[in-house]
């Protein structure tokens, strides 16, 4: 298993577009993934779990994920968290 701290640095957090966008690159893996804030666990494969979460801008969370590909889906989904939640060509 991976876990890696990360700043959501979008200044809108992860709202319903984002997290839309978040699940689709999370359900290319096969490996399980979630998103934790402080006692909270969701599956980050979960639309309402991760809005559940109220995750606002300059807000930490922890991202973990466990399987046969996790180095490369931790390494995406920080990436991908980390630039605002927005796409880098």
């Amino acid at each position: 298993m991976i876990r890696t701290e990360v700043t959501i640095t979008n200044e809108y957090g992860l709202e319903s577009k984002s997290a839309a966008v978040f699940i689709q690159k999370a359900s290319r893996y096969s490996s399980s993934i979630w998103l934790e804030k402080e006692d909270n666990k969701v599956n980050a494969k979960s639309l309402l779990g991760l809005l559940s979460l109220g995750l606002s801008g300059n807000t930490k969370v922890w991202l973990a994920v466990e399987g046969d590909d996790e180095k490369i889906a931790s390494k995406e989904l920080v990436d991908f968290i980390t630039a605002g939640f927005e796409e880098r060509f």
